[in-house]
């Protein structure tokens, strides 16, 4: 059962990883590629939000088939992909294999696992056994976060704010849960609009791809500034079906607070429902995971109010069948 995942997410972030096949590289490192999709792809954003104001090199996601023109000696690429068999990461990987970069696979097992061993290239290897790739996302995080740590591209003490995190979250659970079931009763008849600032977005892109496989529901996010540009000028009707929240950090910037504020005087104005939830927690690690883990929680008991399977992915096992029996 989902449930019982989500429960259990907290020990992800306790998991001490090493990488395999470890090679020290022969050039420095100037740029970092991560690829991955759906729930491990998200990992990949997540590290990126919470490392942006330490990582000595730019870092560039793919949440696709091909890998841009600039990968070269300079260029570390972590693949990641929960099940080792994800099509589209494993076309990045084939591509990566024909240059000079530094490559780091995630994953549990698969095509990526069995390659990356054939070719001796480093790995870090995940726990198997979990049925959704996207209640993995602790593990995804944690296993990324030790790679670029173990390359010198971090401080090491962000593997300790994972730990910090844990022990938040583990805290403040019965909480958590609380208010996941009141803002899943807000939420269950309406379209979900989320706002963030720009330094949280792989937060609610988290919560819309929960509430999308989980809840089975449709769910819309965009980010504070850029929505103040174009987004802001969208909302001129009053709708009835919608219901939005505001995802914050109490150390917003000044600017970007007094755009949440005026945002909010805007849209409370036109929608029944505009709800503010505020991260608990320390260190921005802290923030992220609270929230996220919120909305994790918010997701499953959507799932139990619209009487559904929160682990189902039907429609996406017959685009597999699909794309397996058409190939071009």
């Amino acid at each position: 059962m989902m449930n019982d995942l989500i429960q259990k997410f907290t020990g992800q972030l306790k998991v001490d990883f090493k990488i395999e096949n470890f090679k020290q590289p022969n050039h420095p490192i100037y740029q970092i590629l991560m690829a991955g999709m759906g729930g491990s792809g998200i990992g990949s954003s997540t590290v990126c939000d919470i490392v942006a104001d330490d990582c000595t090199a730019p870092i560039v996601i793919v949440n696709g088939y091909k890998l841009p023109h600039f990968i070269s000696k300079n260029t570390l690429v972590v693949l990641s992909s929960y099940s080792g068999n994800t099509e589209e990461t494993l076309a990045c990987m084939a591509q990566a294999m024909q240059t000079e970069a530094t490559i780091v696979c995630v994953t549990s097992g698969g095509k990526m696992l069995s390659t990356a061993t054939d070719h001796g290239l480093p790995y870090i290897l995940l726990p198997s056994g979990w049925p959704s790739p996207r209640a993995c996302l602790g593990f995804s995080v944690n296993a990324q976060i030790t790679a670029l740590a173990h390359y010198g591209l971090i401080s090491k003490s962000h593997i300790e704010q994972l730990r910090s995190a844990a022990e938040l979250l583990i805290f403040e659970q019965e909480d958590i849960k609380l208010k996941a079931e009141k803002l899943a009763n807000i939420l269950v008849d309406r379209l979900p609009i989320l706002y963030t600032t720009d330094r949280a977005e792989s937060v609610v892109l988290r919560w819309r791809q929960q509430i999308n496989e989980n809840s089975k529901m449709l769910c819309s996010h965009n980010t504070i500034p850029e929505m103040n540009h174009n987004e802001l000028v969208g909302w001129k009707f009053k709708n009835e079906k919608i219901a939005v929240l505001f995802l914050r950090y109490k150390d917003d910037t000044k600017q970007n607070q007094l755009r949440i504020e005026f945002a909010k005087q805007t849209i409370n104005k036109l929608v029944p429902t505009v709800v503010e939830i505020f991260a608990k927690g320390q260190t921005l690690t802290e923030k992220m995971f609270y929230l996220i883990h919120l909305g994790d929680w918010v997701s499953w008991y959507l799932s139990k109010l619209l009487n559904v399977d929160a682990s189902e992915i039907q429609v996406i096992d017959k685009l597999k069948e699909h794309l397996s029996n058409q190939r071009y």
